[in-house]
């Protein structure tokens, strides 16, 4: 009688290691999720009016008034809040004008090649020549004076940045194998282009397209600093720290709480950026 084999056990699988998301981009992240929710439902967190006089002027933060008010009486908790639907709507309205202009000229100058290139890159070294707080400066005043002006001012300077990664992109995946093939097996430009042109050239714009919001925060703020942003008394994060630079030596914090919001925010973003293109490279 003969014994049976019984099949040998299948070895175990090794186990993926969880990967455990960094403390360094979970604080940055909830920090940009944060100003997203004030910029999109203010009232949730500061249901008072952003210009209603509401304590006695030049009060210090307290419990009832987390960062104190202004001199008007003003709750600055409240407008710090409110402001982030022009601040941070603003830069993405920027980031968005640079994105799109400056990823199609890339795209452009980059897949054409040629006098095309050529005229167009060098229209980009002309704005990169110009400086950028100038030539924002410049276009609010064609544009006249407002935070969706100052958004569309500020993403014109961004312009010539989002086209010289594009095209640099789009270079380096055009002379790829896998492009060549695809030609070589009868894809006509404008399919090669789409299928595999555009979805290996653009992970590192859309890199820059987080890094250059928290820019975008800064350059609306410091447009709206010199007042060249929304018109008082609305809300804007650069306009409330120029209307506290008079009582620095009195009321710091009119000055000081708003300008550590907005550093929060863009070293935030900047992490948040640095995090995407090390998880892409």
């Amino acid at each position: 009688m003969s014994a049976t084999t019984l099949p040998a056990p299948a070895p175990d699988r090794p186990r993926r290691p969880r990967r455990r998301v960094p403390v360094g981009v979970l604080v940055p992240a909830a920090v940009v999720l944060l100003a997203l929710a004030w910029a999109l439902v203010p009232g949730l967190f500061a249901p008072g009016s952003p210009t209603a006089t509401v304590a006695p002027s030049l009060q210090a933060p307290s419990a009832e008034h987390w960062f104190g008010t202004d001199a008007t009486g003003r709750d600055v908790f409240t407008r710090v809040v409110h402001g982030a639907s022009h601040s941070i709507l603003g830069a993405v309205v920027a980031v968005l004008v640079g994105f799109v202009a400056g990823t199609l000229t890339g795209v452009l100058a980059g897949s054409l090649g040629g006098a095309v290139d050529d005229v167009l890159m060098r229209l980009v070294d002309v704005l990169l020549a110009v400086p950028g707080l100038l030539l924002s400066l410049s276009v609010v005043i064609l544009l006249g004076f407002g935070t969706t002006n100052a958004a569309v001012a500020v993403g014109v300077t961004s312009i010539a940045v989002f086209a010289r990664l594009a095209r640099a992109e789009v270079v380096r995946v055009r002379v790829s194998e896998y492009v060549e093939a695809a030609y070589g097996s009868g894809g006509t430009f404008g399919a090669v282009l789409r299928r595999h042109v555009l979805p290996n050239s653009l992970t590192p714009v859309v890199a820059l397209a987080a890094l250059q919001l928290g820019s975008a925060v800064l350059q609306i703020s410091t447009l709206g600093f010199l007042g060249y942003g929304a018109p008082p008394p609305t809300p804007e994060w650069g306009l409330l720290i120029a209307e506290g630079r008079n009582y620095v030596a009195t009321a710091w914090w009119l000055t000081v709480l708003p300008g550590v919001v907005v550093v929060a925010v863009v070293l935030a973003t900047n992490r948040l950026s640095q995090s995407i293109r090390g998880s892409v490279a």
